[in-house]
């Protein structure tokens, strides 16, 4: 028998919270702002899946689908790219609102400014985003990846022409080592979305830069006739996505917010961890990390959203490998009629988690308790596309993680 996914209803005692106003709806507005200067920027498609939800008895399924995102196949560079301009405004006594992409390549700005040297630890995505950021505001990036990074990844950053180095350390170790090497840089700067005492503004400008997702989400739903979601489902590596998404619909339905849930990968399960502990406190993960969710692959959880999290998220889970690997085939070989969605390990595991939550009845506990049915409105964010194709193809067409164990509805 598979491992199963661990779940924990959210019973956390609730703090002030204080950072629910990071994620303002105005502080999203300039997010999107600033994106929609880039001439690359495009709203990523909002897949509609009828035949999905109606396959799960649900009465809407809604994926949003970040490969399409500025041509680098990931959310990751909303994040990166607007702390960068925070920085940048905030260096020069400016407002973010008057760092658009035309003055930030303008040789005006070169003069003024000059160039700083932007830090990063990441998986993948996030150093990618950093890099090509970097690499079109004629900045510079170092980028550090943890051991067993994938090589296509590694190519994909250094040919933004960053310095890219994969270490034999963990993620969180990189995130370390980073920081160290930005302080000792003249206009060095750290761009992480993990939080820690004394390091809060950076990763609070990238999550409000992840909000440009969540705001063109709910914009999409209204057109596809859905005010609101009834349910949200968002993946967390350290949580800054996951907050961001949770605090942004949290201030756009302040009376009658979605539920949300966060789904993590097992190996690095941090938030769940803390959820069962219940008394509030974050907790941490150590180890390998050795997860088919590499995106995911964060121990140490951003202090920040762990405050919107534990005061507004329903339930938190804890999955294995093979639910993100179901949920890759689903979105990759939807129902018929669907569109197909394109998701990366740590893209589909939403789809994996909501097929298990809807099919089997080990977790009907859990299914009411979310009170899913066949009026809900779900909402998913596949974060990436296929950015490990060796990874991608193994799951896709070797069936690596197989599934041929878990419940189906009769067709």
């Amino acid at each position: 028998m598979k491992d199963q996914i661990k779940w924990v209803i959210n019973q956390m005692p609730k703090s002030e919270d204080k950072q629910l106003d990071v994620m303002s709806l105005s502080n999203v507005a300039k997010a999107r702002f600033f994106h929609s200067s880039f001439p690359q920027y495009s709203i990523t498609p909002l897949a509609q899946l009828d035949g999905m939800a109606k396959y799960l008895g649900l009465g809407g399924v809604y994926v949003k689908d970040e490969s399409y995102r500025f041509g680098l196949n990931a959310f990751k560079v909303l994040g990166g790219s607007f702390a960068m301009a925070k920085y940048i405004a905030s260096e020069m006594g400016r407002d973010v609102s008057e760092m658009t992409y035309d003055y930030l390549t303008s040789e005006a700005f070169r003069k003024e400014f000059g160039q700083a040297t932007f830090f990063t630890a990441t998986d993948g995505n996030h150093g990618r985003g950093v890099a090509w950021a970097a690499n079109k505001l004629g900045q510079k990036a170092v980028v550090h990846m943890p051991k067993g990074s994938s090589k296509s990844r590694f190519d994909n950053i250094a040919k933004e022409g960053a310095k890219v180095t994969i270490e034999e350390v963990n993620y969180d170790d990189c995130v370390r080592m980073a920081a160290a090497e930005a302080e000792q840089t003249e206009h060095g700067v750290i761009v992480q979305d993990t939080a820690w005492d004394g390091y809060e503004e950076i990763p609070s400008w990238i999550m409000q830069g992840y909000g440009t997702m969540a705001n063109e989400a709910s914009e999409q739903l209204r057109q596809c006739g859905v005010n609101r979601p009834t349910h949200v489902f968002v993946q967390a590596g350290v949580g800054s996505l996951a907050g961001a998404v949770v605090g942004y619909f949290t201030n756009l339905y302040p009376n009658d917010p979605p539920k949300f849930v966060v789904m993590e990968a097992r190996a690095a399960d941090c938030l769940y961890q803390g959820a069962l502990a219940n008394d509030g406190n974050p907790r941490i993960v150590t180890g390998d990390l050795q997860t088919i969710m590499a995106g995911l692959a964060c121990g140490e959880p951003n202090t920040i959203s762990w405050d919107i999290l534990r005061n507004h998220v329903s339930a938190f889970l804890s999955c294995p490998d093979w639910v993100s690997a179901k949920g890759m085939r689903m979105l990759g070989m939807p129902v018929k009629g669907d569109p197909t969605v394109i998701s990366g390990e740590s893209g589909a595991v939403g789809m994996g988690t909501l097929d298990t939550i809807m099919c089997d009845d080990t977790y009907k506990e859990l299914r009411d308790a979310l009170e899913l049915n066949r009026f809900s409105q779900v909402l998913m964010f596949s974060t990436e596309g296929n950015t490990d194709p060796l990874k991608f193809r193994r799951v896709i067409w070797d069936g690596e993680y197989p599934t041929t164990d878990t419940p189906q509805k009769p067709y």
